[in-house]
């Protein structure tokens, strides 16, 4: 398993002082690293952050692997009812692993489709019920909390669909992922009997890809979960070291926060050079948002941190992006995201067609046309000015995509402490849960419907121009 990154683009030798880093800020910013890695090192240890110990939770591998087995062959759609990071992990796994949606190969009792209801818009959930048979469907419900307002409004109609055409062998076609010891959910699958498998307390929504939240619909998609924990696990020993050259998740943490904070690159670009990580680029775009986009510091000062993560999609985005990227503000750094050996190089016939435009890509494969699109975008945004990194997978395997993820878990986790924030709250998406509540006419957030109300009251106030 091998995990690169490759900096270079981000120096100045490269993309010019005004928007580069020299060497001398990197060497003066390793203590920097060096106490972010034992701050982070020291709540890990306190059990206050849980993400590092997840691919080696034996027994709950176990546990999950033995439920995907023992229902293995009943389904031919495994739908999950989720949102956030009860969602996009899960899609980040099967986009990778299985294939880009909706490219995937036939699906089958053998080869069950992974369906995603992470959202309440009625056409799409409504719409979603005609593709399904509740007699071929497994309905996996996931909430930490156990009250996210979009689960429990997809559950309610998820459940009684079900009901309507299984009566009491429904219970038969649900599985839970929650927190142990609390919450509607819980209580729920306790009283119907529904198997049910536990998040860690202290591992964040957008943390837990490789909890149950991402391993159990892996696991009933016929995804090794094994090998996908084993390239965590491997990650995980590297990010530890104080040794810049070998720990790649603190090197990347350093030269993001250098380059956001020294040469004020607000925005970074994710840019998968790969449709399989298309989905793992949507799960990052959450992870760093929610993580770092932070009001204040631990010390109570306000500093409004935060880098606004984009995905954008190579080389699709070079035709509706790049314009922008080359010559608009020169805001952004670039993280393009390589694989190195495709699965299938996809052969271009060799036949020549008497046309020069066609001709020169004859007998050529687009694996290399989508590396040579890469790199070229590469140069032409150092030829702008333009910073940007590459992280490079050797392939999109199991090993490689959980190397991935905990690599950018660790990276995140690294960044936050450079930032003196907390990583893993989320303050700033609570409050409009909570005017969700008060508006939904939930107990107790009555004060937050007079909130509202006065909100609105405000609005009535102000004369459009």
């Amino acid at each position: 398993m091998r995990i690169e990154f490759d900096e270079r683009n981000l120096m100045a030798d490269m993309a010019g002082k005004e928007h580069g880093l020299t060497a001398a800020e990197l060497r003066s910013g390793a203590p920097l690293a060096k106490k972010a890695l034992t701050g982070f090192h020291k709540s890990w240890q306190k059990g206050l952050y849980g993400f590092p110990d997840l691919p080696t939770q034996a027994e709950t591998i176990a546990e999950l692997k033995k439920y995907a087995r023992s229902v293995e062959g009943d389904f031919d759609t495994i739908c999950v009812a989720g949102i956030g990071g009860s969602a996009l992990g899960a899609w980040a796994i099967d986009c990778a692993l299985r294939g880009p949606h909706p490219v995937q190969k036939a699906f089958s009792r053998k080869n069950p489709r992974l369906v995603i209801l992470d959202n309440v818009d009625p056409s799409f959930i409504m719409g979603a019920l005609q593709t399904m048979d509740p007699k071929r469907t497994l309905i996996v419900p996931i909430a930490k909390s156990g009250a996210t307002a979009e689960t429990v409004a997809t559950l309610l109609i998820l459940t009684q669909w079900m009901e309507h055409s299984l009566g009491k062998k429904a219970r038969n076609h649900f599985a839970v992922v929650t927190s142990a010891g609390r919450g509607d959910l819980k209580q729920l699958a306790t009283a119907k009997k529904y198997p049910t498998f536990h998040l860690p307390e202290n591992v964040g929504g957008r943390f837990s890809v490789l909890s149950a939240v991402g391993l159990l619909p892996a696991a009933l998609t016929g995804v090794d979960i094994d090998k996908l924990c084993a390239g965590a696990a491997a990650i995980t020993k590297l990010s530890w070291l104080d040794d810049l050259k070998k720990n790649v998740a603190l090197r990347s943490a350093l030269c993001h926060h250098l380059i956001a904070t020294k040469r004020a690159k607000p925005i970074q670009v994710a840019f998968p050079y790969s449709n399989r990580l298309w989905g793992t680029a949507f799960w990052f775009r959450q992870l760093w948002a929610e993580s770092l986009g932070k009001r204040t510091d631990r010390a109570g000062n306000v500093i409004h941190a935060g880098q606004t993560p984009v995905a954008a999609l190579g080389a699709t985005d070079q035709h509706s992006q790049v314009q922008l990227y080359m010559e608009g503000p020169n805001d952004k750094v670039f993280t393009f995201w390589a694989v190195r050996n495709q699965p299938d190089s996809g052969a271009i016939p060799k036949t020549p067609t008497g046309f020069e435009a066609m001709d020169y890509l004859c007998g050529q494969t687009l694996a290399k046309l989508l590396d040579a699109e890469r790199r070229a975008t590469e140069a032409a945004l150092i030829e702008n000015g333009r910073p940007n990194c590459t992280v490079t997978l050797d392939r999109a395997d199991e090993e490689h995509l959980g190397a991935f993820f905990q690599m950018m878990e660790f990276q995140t986790a690294f960044a936050g402490e450079m930032l003196n924030i907390n990583a893993f709250d989320q303050e700033g998406v609570e409050l409009g849960k909570k005017f969700t509540f008060g508006l939904m006419g939930r107990k107790g957030f009555g004060d937050y419907k007079a909130r509202f109300a006065a909100y609105e009251t405000k609005r009535r106030t102000v004369k459009p121009a």
